[in-house]
């Protein structure tokens, strides 16, 4: 896939200010510049951990783009999120994960911390000395939050935190954890029984297992913790006790989902540009591939599909940006992005023919990323239950509209450069 920077297409004008469009530039450039040559590079070594491109992104202040200025953020708000996940995604997935990753326990932050416990973290990402990851997934229960074993028992004014995660992104590069752990004994209802605990990475009992790579996003770290009666203290509890639930579940629909969104636009985007050019270079009866018409018909399937996916994954964020009430548009941009994407690469594996069988060809790491994006922040099944009580009138809980209207800075100045 060519790191050549482009314009933003006319469709998203409505969703794009003068400061975004800045952003896309420069996230292109940085793209172009910084992460297409290590592309390879890291497709090469799937066993090593990628660590120069989280540290020139964490420079740039980018895995704070949603913290306000008063903590040092960049205050850019959803949308600017997602133009930077998506145009790093477009030239590596696995950069892309990198970003997005750190950027769910940072809203978790934003919208359950004290002031005092923002005033003591954020500062730290947003000069780029923090990364963070989010852990709650576990070898057992897998995303059911409601099965989680990792236990946290109080000791004085401290809490003693033993069990695993696993699937946890930014795993070996995070300089703290935000660990959700069951609070209330059996029998207590999952919406009072789990409470969220910021551990830094170098407490005596936390070990993070080895790196191993995964099907695809070579050299993002997606890996296990184990936590053996590790001590935290008091200050280190994010939320209020038991109110781990609504920690996590507003986490993965503000954030986890548009993220994910945003990656598997970077990859449906690359997909189609590398496909069409691959078919107008192959020659064919005095033409080029792409003259037939057997093949431009699955083309023109191909880009409806990009299409949809970009209008989807940019309006729903700028409807978040306006503190409006978004969380079924949220989910859905998580959700058809992966289907379509999906569906779209593996017409490109088809239309290539034996080429895409090339392990060194770059439609394969496509094709292997993509299916990275469909199991966080809930599959296609929960997606679809979700939507389901969208339909019909079911789902009560809005955390767009309780969580992002609350922070005026999700609403960026139209006329901001």
């Amino acid at each position: 896939m060519t790191a050549t920077p482009t314009t933003p297409p006319p469709a998203l004008r409505p969703y794009l200010t003068a400061r975004h469009e800045l952003l896309w530039n420069e996230a292109d450039a940085f793209a172009a510049e910084h992460v297409a040559p290590r592309a390879v590079r890291m497709e090469a070594a799937p066993g090593r951990v990628e660590r120069k491109v989280a540290d020139l992104m964490a420079g740039r202040g980018w895995f704070a783009v949603t913290v306000p200025s008063a903590f040092g953020g960049l205050g850019a708000g959803h949308v600017a999120k997602t133009v930077l996940i998506h145009r790093i995604g477009r030239v590596s997935a696995a950069a892309g994960a990198i970003l997005q990753a750190t950027l769910i326990p940072v809203g978790a932050l934003l919208h359950f911390a004290t002031s005092e416990q923002k005033g003591r973290w954020l500062p730290q990402v947003a000069d780029g000395s923090l990364l963070l990851s989010i852990a709650v997934t576990e070898p057992r229960a897998g995303g059911h939050i409601g099965g989680i074993e990792t236990t946290a028992e109080r000791a004085g004014n401290q809490w003693v935190i033993t069990g695993s995660k696993v699937h946890i992104g930014n795993s070996h590069l995070a300089g703290a954890h935000l660990v959700l752990a069951r609070t209330a004994k059996a029998g207590v209802r999952t919406s009072q029984a789990l409470t969220a605990f910021m551990v830094e990475s170098d407490r005596h009992g936390l070990s993070v297992s080895r790196h191993r790579p995964g099907l695809g996003l070579h050299g993002f770290s997606a890996g296990r913790l184990d936590l053996d009666h590790v001590h935290v203290p008091d200050e280190n509890v994010v939320g209020e006790i038991g109110q781990g639930l609504s920690l996590a579940q507003s986490s993965s629909i503000l954030y986890g989902r548009p993220n994910l969104a945003a990656v598997s636009l970077g990859i449906h985007e690359a997909v189609v540009a590398t496909t069409t050019t691959y078919l107008k270079a192959r020659p064919r009866y005095r033409g080029a591939l792409s003259d037939l018409s057997v093949l431009r018909d699955r083309i023109g399937d191909m880009e409806a599909r990009l299409r949809a996916a970009r209008i989807l994954a940019y309006q729903s964020v700028h409807l978040l940006d306006q503190g409006l009430s978004c969380d079924a548009d949220l989910i859905n941009a998580k959700y058809l992005g992966h289907q379509w994407a999906m569906t779209s690469a593996q017409d490109a594996m088809e239309l290539h023919g034996a080429q895409a069988l090339d392990r060194d060809y770059v439609l394969q790491r496509m094709w292997r990323d993509i299916q990275h994006t469909y199991p966080p922040a809930g599959t296609g099944e929960v997606q679809r239950i979700r939507l389901a009580d969208a339909a019909l009138g079911q789902d009560r809980i809005q955390w767009s509209e309780r969580l992002a209207a609350e922070t005026a800075w999700t609403r960026p100045d139209p006329s901001a450069a």
